[in-house]
């Protein structure tokens, strides 16, 4: 870390700072604690898992239409880190909220998991867009790496300590049940994520940016809408965006049906606790090899081993009959997930006009959420179709190929040239 600038090293920390959320929250334990109350007040486990699955729609549905709107006017001098920080708060005192919300109140309680998802994936638009700002664009991929490694190391270290927690607990051995266990557990995650956003906001500005000018909402309505109007200045912007919704499609996909797929194969679930720690493990120096590699061979070759990774990953999965042969498909995930992810964003900061940079995050975030929703529906019809959620994941081969496809007609970023209209300051 010695050799990052206190920009790099405070914008990196900020993965360290959000992978608490997205284990404990997300993933993990806030999930099981949910159903746990619906199940308590006399909810059934199909309307409850309905009603989480709406509110995850919700939230996503929000983030994903505010998102370029919310962008161009955060494009303006010094609104980045206003929007940022609004974000920020929303996202780190609800989550702290949870702790408040009485154990048979199941709707208030979803309804504040839309508030922690919304403030998170807000404030997670504008930290991607901060990476323009922080560093010179031949370190944006090894910047942008190392930062999804720390986050994945980030996440391990809250996730092992609640889940010791609720161990514990569940055993009698600490002196409380495990639903207050649970809530420690958000305690935890939302003072790590507000300790470990302190290095950003105080270290990381905005350096590109619009001139601020009267009207900024309906002027940025206007330039959102001149982005339209020009897209075929930024054609191979959308045309990454495009193979972007595809093949992150299939990696978001197999990421949240991990845990549905490792119980159809015999997993328990301390098996899949062990396997889901194993591959943010193994994510994180996978994550910053991939981020050298792509110094030495460019993103975009790395970004077609990690899609080719994927792909392969699919076809293995007809064939995973034991333990031992889901726990090597874990690793495989874990040798590409963040890799992709991570080139993905800096090799599309490369491309953006650094000035319009939350503007064209807002349309990534977009392609991004709306992606999260194709794979698992076509994973579901295959499933059904065949009686097989093998062969369901062998349908997301389909997205990996297209994307694969779609990204061999991307220049490179540094073959990309814009004439952009604005003044604008740096």
């Amino acid at each position: 870390m010695a050799t990052y600038t206190k920009k790099e090293k405070s914008w990196m920390i900020y993965d360290w700072a959000t992978s608490a959320y997205s284990i404990i929250i997300t993933t993990a334990i806030f999930p099981i604690y949910y159903k746990a109350v619906a199940q308590q007040t006399g909810v059934s486990a199909a309307d409850s898992t309905a009603f989480y699955s709406y509110s995850v729609s919700i939230a996503t549905f929000i983030l994903a239409m505010l998102g370029p709107i919310l962008g161009t006017i955060a494009d303006y001098k010094g609104m980045k880190k206003k929007f940022f920080l609004f974000f920020f708060l929303l996202g780190s005192i609800s989550t702290l909220s949870l702790l408040f919300v009485p154990s048979d109140q199941w709707l208030l309680l979803l309804i504040i998991y839309v508030l922690t998802s919304i403030g998170a994936s807000g404030a997670n638009l504008f930290y991607n867009a901060f990476i323009v700002d922080v560093t010179e664009k031949e370190r944006m991929d090894e910047i942008s790496a190392r930062g999804f490694a720390l986050g994945y190391i980030g996440s391990v270290i809250p996730f092992v300590i609640s889940i010791a927690i609720i161990i514990l607990s569940q055993n009698g051995i600490l002196p409380f049940s495990s639903s207050v266990a649970s809530k420690i557990a958000f305690f935890i995650t939302a003072i790590w994520w507000m300790t470990f956003t302190i290095p950003l906001l105080k270290n990381v500005k905005q350096i590109h940016y619009v001139e601020r000018e009267p009207k900024i909402i309906v002027n940025s309505f206007k330039r959102l809408g001149q982005t339209f109007r020009n897209i075929r200045k930024y054609r191979n912007i959308f045309l990454f965006l495009l193979a972007y919704f595809f093949y992150i499609d299939g990696v978001t996909t197999i990421i949240s049906m991990a845990t549905v797929y490792g119980t159809d194969v015999g997993l328990g679930q301390t098996d899949l606790i062990l396997a889901l720690l194993a591959v943010q493990i193994v994510a994180a120096p996978f994550s910053v090899l991939f981020g050298k590699l792509a110094n030495r061979f460019g993103a975009k070759m790395m970004l077609y081993i990690g899609i080719g990774v994927y792909t392969f990953i699919t076809i293995y999965a007809v064939f995973l009959n034991t333990i031992l042969e889901f726990w090597i498909l874990a690793m495989l995930v874990a040798t590409s997930q963040g890799g992709v992810q991570a080139l993905s964003r800096s090799f599309f900061a490369q491309m953006v006009p650094k000035e319009k940079a939350n503007e064209f995050f807002g349309f990534y975030n977009i392609f991004g959420r709306f992606a999260a929703v194709s794979g698992p529906f076509l994973v579901g019809i295959t499933t059904q179709l065949t009686g097989n959620s093998s062969y369901g994941v062998l349908s997301l081969v389909i997205l990996f190929i297209i994307g694969l496809i779609l990204l061999i007609f991307v220049p490179n970023p540094n073959k990309t040239t814009f004439t952009v209209d604005m003044t604008y300051s740096q």
